[in-house]
């Protein structure tokens, strides 16, 4: 289930401003959590346009690529997993240690507690603009964020407020930040979305259906299969979007590496209206649209006419009121007090590959061991 949040959220923080603007993006979240049974204390999952390449959890103690295209990444950077996986294997103890000291913040002994860091950039590879974004939470409630125009930490709460001003005060490592959200991480992004390109450019069309449970209910329109998950849809009449008595979804993941979204209308559908609303599908990188007409005939109803038989159409409505609240439930599990991660900072543990990473300006960075040489106690136990 964890997983399956982890992809949810990867999803929602990675949607585009615009379908019209091919925007690229890079995170990385990391997760540490205590007394959750059958559930790795530490996980780190990173996400390429929203799509998995890289795993590592404390119980498998290895990174791992989790698309085939990262094969041949890793043959032209031969040290990428290793310097990966020791990476995280520092990352792991700091977050355990940083989980005890954000327990002792708030006041908490037992149960189960959890801390969370999404971190990462986008890219925009038609005017090459880059932007950074890095967020802490504790039991799920912000905790700080970093302001990528200022790379200043901002506290979302007292407990945190400690911690930012330690990280504000360090001129040296503001300097890192800068080069790392600038620099280093849009460096990696657009070489992974090089290999990749075959996977994370390719385009695929939603089959778009509209349903009703009851003829008082809302028309939802509904794409699914769609790639990427850069897409809009939404409903028109008479050539304008409409923007009221609509209610949008979020864009959700399919098993199958596609996409889904819904957008509801709530109007009564007579024969007065029939043809005057329609559903639009529109898809980055793809011209045109996918129109449906709001008429009787198109929508897939729960009611059923005499003598027919139960449809298929039933279960769609079903799938996705249950993955909806499956979303809910996820999100719901991932959420706890505010997380906070100790005062690890994010640009401690960054990307090691001597291959096309290059250091902070006037500061010696072994690319080979980069990660671990900067972390220094007063990192791991900086919130105090």
């Amino acid at each position: 289930i964890f997983n399956r949040c982890i992809h949810l959220l990867a999803i929602a923080v990675s949607l585009p401003r615009s379908v019209n603007v091919l925007i690229h993006t890079l995170r990385y979240f990391r997760t540490a959590s205590t007394d959750i049974a059958g559930f790795p204390a530490y996980i780190e999952v990173g996400y390429v346009d929203g799509v998995e390449f890289t795993h590592y959890n404390s119980e498998s103690k290895k990174a791992e690529a989790k698309q085939d295209w990262m094969k041949s990444f890793a043959v032209d950077n031969p040290d990428y997993w290793e310097m990966e996986t020791q990476r995280n294997v520092v990352n792991e103890h700091v977050f355990l240690v940083n989980i005890g000291i954000a327990k002792e913040r708030f006041n908490h002994t037992g149960g189960v507690h959890i801390i969370q860091w999404m971190f990462g950039c986008e890219w925009n590879d038609e005017t090459n603009e880059t932007d950074g974004c890095n967020q802490h939470s504790y039991d799920g409630e912000d905790f700080i964020a970093l302001d990528t125009k200022t790379m200043t930490y901002v506290a979302a709460n007292p407990q945190a407020f400690i911690t930012t001003l330690k990280w504000n005060r360090d001129q040296d490592r503001k300097e890192y930040r800068k080069h790392y959200y600038t620099e280093m991480c849009p460096s990696l992004l657009r070489r992974l979305v090089n290999y990749g390109q075959k996977v994370l450019m390719r385009t695929e069309l939603p089959k778009v259906s509209l349903l009703q449970k009851t003829p008082s209910s809302p028309v939802t329109c509904h794409a699914s299969g769609f790639y990427p998950h850069m897409a809009d849809l939404f409903w028109r009449k008479d050539g304008e979007q409409l923007h009221e008595d609509v209610d949008s979804g979020q864009t959700l993941p399919n098993h199958d590496g596609t996409f889904q979204m819904m957008v509801d209308l709530r109007l009564e559908v007579t024969d007065e209206v029939e043809g005057q609303y329609e559903c639009v599908f529109q898809l980055a990188g793809v011209k045109g649209e996918i129109v449906t007409k709001l008429e009787k005939r198109n929508i897939l109803s729960n009611a059923r006419n005499e003598g027919e038989e139960p449809s298929s159409r039933i279960l769609v409505t079903a799938n996705v009121l249950s993955f909806t609240t499956c979303v809910l439930f996820c999100l719901r599990q991932i959420q706890g007090p505010p997380l906070q991660l100790t005062d690890v900072d994010d640009d401690t543990f960054t990307f090691d590959v001597k291959q096309f990473l290059k250091p902070p300006p006037n500061k010696h960075v072994d690319a080979r061991s980069s990660t671990c040489s900067q972390i220094s106690s007063d990192q791991v136990f900086g919130f105090h």
